[in-house]
């Protein structure tokens, strides 16, 4: 009988703390309000009541990598804001450092690519230091949970091949959303990203 309660006790404590665990990892991600270069609005996450969640991708108006993805960024924006899930893109490079990415850039880029979503300025670096976003492109998929709170579901890369979209084997970004229409977990919540680095004001690197 002893033996028998020892048992269950370990079993339990086993079963809190890989709960604990479950929810330390989930990382949640507050209101933010940005101004749009696609628009000139301001665009704010609680501006979407219906909402599923967000695809959000950090880019870049200079970086090589980043203008691989305008097109296919436009493709999941319409594909999947009438699904619930709007995409927004975000340009937090520093523009004490880096002139060519105003937010006069930023309007240019959006005409030139024909953004079909909102291209945010994170001027004061905020919005990136949440997600804590490395590079650009970046993505992220957050979602709403039973409490109404944005949770990180996936972050990473966009696909496998940037400059040869029709030979991407692994879509990372639609393949999380997809799975959390369907009410599943996401196979793969976190991939590499590669592009140029996010350097937050006060550091001296340059952006690669």
């Amino acid at each position: 009988m002893k033996k028998n309660l020892i048992y269950l006790f370990v079993c339990s404590l086993l079963f809190v703390l890989s709960s604990y665990t479950v929810l330390i990892k989930e990382k949640s991600i507050s209101n933010f309000k940005l101004k749009s270069a696609t628009n000139n609005k301001w665009v704010a996450i609680s501006d979407y009541k219906k909402a599923k969640g967000f695809v959000v991708v950090f880019l870049s108006n200079k970086c090589p990598m980043a203008k691989f993805y305008s097109a296919r960024l436009n493709q999941m924006n319409e594909k999947y804001k009438k699904k619930g899930v709007p995409l927004l893109a975000i340009n937090a490079m520093d523009t004490l450092a880096y002139a060519d990415e105003s937010f006069a850039k930023m309007q240019k880029k959006t005409k030139n690519d024909k953004f079909t979503f909102p291209y945010l300025q994170d001027k004061g670096q905020t919005v990136a230091k949440q997600f804590k976003a490395e590079n650009t492109p970046q993505a992220f998929v957050i979602w709403k949970n039973e409490l109404g709170q944005l949770i990180i579901k996936y972050q990473g890369a966009i696909d496998d091949n940037a400059g040869e979209p029709e030979k991407a084997q692994h879509h990372f970004l639609t393949n999380a959303v997809e799975e959390l229409l369907n009410g599943e977990n996401v196979t793969v919540p976190k991939s590499e990203s590669f592009g140029c680095r996010i350097y937050y004001r006060g550091k001296k690197n340059k952006m690669n």
